[in-house]
């Protein structure tokens, strides 16, 4: 290790008021110590050193006359070692071994240098203590091998826990946080984790944005600055820290002075932060995944921690490269979430429209998941038919993601054609079920259809594994209404029964199965919960709609659907704000 200068070295003998003492049996061991390859000592009762053999002095670097009449702490100030277990044995006589740790004058190869010791109380002929002797042998490397097992087992260690603890989810602003937070303080005092643009693929071409920071408690003050959650960062064009990270290698500096700072961080108060905080060894590595550049993991280290060495660069480069498939997943579950989401939203009416076709009014709502991350093949569609009739549809797409907004879209436009062709509910099941299993389409989907028809004041049912309508009476009594089951659309065994009701008034409530399943519950829980609702059949549809979800929605782990549908009395027209379409 390098020289310690942090304190003055003491370079000549002192004046001393040191006890005097008769040395002769020091003189009779002086043959047997002063070539001894152990560091020998002798010190008076108040532990001020009389004697060092040449060893001593040759280890620690400090000349041997420089010693008389000082403490340990007075001419070694980086070595620790306990004074009060010396004066147990000066006052029980009971030899004692202990182990004496830290630094010298002496060059070393060892940061933290070890010596074993053992001491011996020293009485003259008369009984009298005079003394403390000590013997000690330098276990440096056999301690720094052990200190180097430990430190790699806690290095795989640490990579071995990445995994569990990056990327638990799917946001990717947490998966960033959690990155940051992994690596301190285990690696780093302070940590950030900047992304560039989802569709970046070089470090060269678009600045990085601060997505997450993290700091040890003792410099959250000092590097506050450097907490700048969301800004752009942009690294200095041609500098070295770009091109390296840019190749996807690591960057990394030690000993960073003013100058420095301010050419690897062009803005004033983060460099400034960084030099009050006292950093002073950075080290950059970048996250890529498939050849992509995502972005850069920050680590810094300030004050007593040592510098970056090349271990800890291996393994923050190994920790970015697993945490860069964790965050290329986030990034492209949120890329693929956001485009499915805005699929459907695109296809599906607006929600909390109003709507009258042909004497019904309709309003419908799709909710995500609680979570926002799972966004699927819900849909709803109110069709006014050329024959005055009107066509209610509700279906759940199996799956979730992209592939299962546009299945959604493929079974909408499929209905719709057969529904348009004046076709039968039980018969557009049956045809959409046949046309999509010869298709070769692998998804399917459970589907339930209600066809109006207000000159006969009729309501014709049919389901394909979809789950029954509920219906709010005018006495605001909640029932299931009795349909047959039939197959999912898309299975090919297309067998379906529909039931004509009359047209009774009240409101029609139809759903995805997101509203009333939860997971490790049966389903029947879900629809007892939704039957004792107290609903008012007179209120607007939009504020039914909005405490059914308000009451149901809360915890649900599926996307859903909801649609509403209520007879429109003769006489009301858009006066009573309803839009005719």
């Amino acid at each position: 290790m390098d020289r310690d200068t942090s304190s003055r070295r003491p370079s000549a003998p002192p004046s001393s008021s040191a006890p005097a003492m008769d040395l002769g049996h020091v003189d009779l061991l002086r043959g047997l110590v002063e070539d001894s390859a152990a560091a020998f000592v002798v010190l008076d009762t108040e532990l001020r050193y009389l004697y060092v053999n040449p060893h001593m002095a040759q280890m620690t670097g400090l000349p041997a006359a420089a010693y008389i009449g000082h403490k340990l702490h007075e001419v070694l100030p980086h070595i620790q070692r306990s004074e009060e277990v010396l004066r147990d044995v000066l006052r029980d006589g009971r030899p004692r071994e202990i182990v004496v740790t830290g630094r010298t004058w002496a060059d070393s190869p060892y940061q933290v240098r070890e010596w074993r010791c053992m001491y011996h109380r020293m009485v003259d002929s008369t009984g009298k203590v005079v003394g403390v002797a000590g013997v000690g042998l330098e276990i440096s490397e056999p301690q720094q091998y052990v200190y180097e097992l430990e430190r790699a087992h806690r290095r795989l260690a640490l990579l071995d826990s990445a995994a569990s603890r990056i990327g638990t989810g799917t946001d990717v602003a947490e998966t960033c946080r959690e990155l940051a937070e992994f690596v301190v303080p285990e690696l780093a005092d302070a940590a950030g984790v900047e992304l560039g643009a989802t569709d970046t693929v070089s470090a060269r071409r678009t600045p990085t944005r601060l997505m997450a920071y993290a700091t040890r408690p003792g410099l959250v003050t000092g590097l506050a600055a450097l907490d700048a959650r969301g800004e752009l960062v942009g690294w200095p064009r041609g500098a070295g820290t770009r091109r390296n990270l840019a190749a996807g290698r690591v960057w990394r500096r030690s000993g960073i002075t003013a100058a420095q700072w301010r050419s690897l961080i062009p803005r004033w108060p983060p460099a400034r932060a960084c030099l009050t905080a006292g950093v002073h060894s950075v080290l950059l590595a970048p996250l890529v995944s498939d050849g992509r550049v995502l972005g850069i993991l920050m680590l810094a280290r300030a004050q007593d921690s040592a510098p970056f060495s090349n271990e800890d660069a291996t393994v923050a480069r190994e920790l970015a490269a697993r945490a860069a498939r964790a965050l290329d997943r986030a990034v492209r579950f949120e890329r693929e979430h956001t485009m499915a989401l805005e699929l459907q939203r695109a296809l599906l009416a607006e929600p909390g429209q109003l709507q009258q076709r042909a004497g019904v009014e309709t309003i419908a709502r799709y909710r995500p998941a609680d979570d926002g991350s799972l966004i699927g093949g819900d849909w709803y569609d109110v069709l006014a038919l050329p024959d005055g009739r009107t066509m209610l549809v509700i279906g759940d797409v199996m799956g979730h993601g992209v592939e299962a907004a546009v299945a959604m879209t493929h079974y909408r436009s499929t209905l719709r054609a057969l529904a348009l062709a004046g076709l039968s509910p039980r018969r557009i099941l049956q045809h959409a079920d046949r046309m999509v299993a010869d298709s070769g389409f692998d998804r399917v989907a459970t589907c339930f259809l209600v066809l109006g028809d207000a000159d006969v004041a009729t309501l014709t049912y049919a389901s394909a594994g979809h789950l029954p309508p509920a219906w709010l009476s005018p006495k605001g009594r909640m029932q299931l209404v009795p349909v047959p089951v039939g197959p999912p659309l898309g299975s090919g065994l297309g067998r379906y029964e529909q039931r004509v009701f009359p047209e009774r008034g009240g409101v029609l409530l139809l759903y995805t199965d997101g509203l009333v399943e939860r997971r490790g519950e049966d389903i029947d829980r879900g629809l007892e919960r939704l039957l004792g609702l107290s609903l008012c059949p007179t209120d607007p549809l939009d504020k039914i709609l909005d405490t059914v979800l308000a009451r149901l929605a809360t915890g649900s782990e599926d996307d859903i659907a909801l649609l509403a549908a209520r007879a429109v009395p003769p006489g009301v027209n858009e006066a009573a704000g309803v839009s005719p379409r």
